[in-house]
This record gives structure tokens, C-alpha cells and sequence, in this order.
């Protein structure tokens, strides 16, 4: 099994990055995704579909 890095907040490192900083305020606040267009329900269904090949591919490997 991999080890993964803790995050900041169990480390101790409360500092957060300069970048961390920045990326909070590029998102507008009245940010807002319409779940009834059927654009996003395809984009939904794409992931899904790119990420179950992902999982598959990973557990391919590990065998």
C-alpha cells in the first residue's frame, strides 16, 4: 500500500501556500452549476466514465 503525505492541517504546517491564496479568490462568488442542463449531465457521465477506466487500469496493475 502507498503512502500518502498528510495535509498541512495534521502536519502542523498551518501556513498556508502563496498559490492556495490566489486560486480562492479567482472564483466568483455567485458561482453556481446548473444540474437540470443536460450539457452537464454529459460532462457528469464523461468523468465518471474516464475515471472507472482509471480505477480499472490501476487495479489491472497492482495484480
Amino acid at each position: 500500500m502507498s503512502e500518502r503525505q498528510a495535509s498541512g492541517a495534521t502536519t502542523g504546517n498551518s501556513k498556508p501556500s502563496a498559490g492556495q491564496d490566489e486560486k480562492k479568490n479567482d472564483i466568483p462568488e455567485d458561482f453556481d452549476i446548473d444540474m437540470e442542463d443536460p450539457e452537464t449531465a454529459k460532462a457528469a457521465v464523461a468523468i465518471q466514465s474516464q475515471f472507472r477506466k482509471y480505477q480499472k487500469k490501476k487495479q489491472d496493475v497492482k495484480s
